[in-house]
């Protein structure tokens, strides 16, 4: 081999990079169509990518878009995975539409009797 390594499977560059926890979970990522490749969406774990290549995944109920800088050439310490790629998309604007967490309104009492949803139902008539 010439030092680096060009591309890499797909499933195997996840577990690399440590956005799944096994090689097996990075497979099912793949195959359970959460995950698209440069814009077409992939199927297949065993997919080589390589260095430029963007990714869109669903992880944890976030999206996710990445670009790939490196294959890496084992499951290294986190500081290491993170050399691997570079977060595109800012944070804020990665969330799965519907599973957004409601914030609640701290002096709001939580125990409202029927009359007050009721009322409030009313209100919004």
């Amino acid at each position: 081999m010439t030092g680096a390594v060009d591309r890499i499977r797909i499933d195997k560059w996840l577990w690399h990079a440590r956005l799944c926890k096994t090689r097996g979970l990075s497979a099912s990522v793949v195959s359970g169509g959460r995950l698209r490749l440069n814009g077409q969406r992939i199927e297949k774990p065993g997919r080589a990518v390589g260095p430029g290549d963007v990714l869109t995944l669903r992880l944890a109920g976030q999206v996710r878009v990445l670009r790939i800088l490196a294959c890496g050439t084992r499951r290294g310490p986190a500081p290491e995975a993170a050399t691997l790629y570079e977060e595109i998309a800012p944070a804020g604007e990665t969330a799965v539409p519907g599973e957004a967490s409601v914030q609640e309104d701290p002096s709001a009492d939580s125990a409202g009797s029927p009359q007050d949803a009721l009322s409030i139902s009313q209100r919004l008539d």
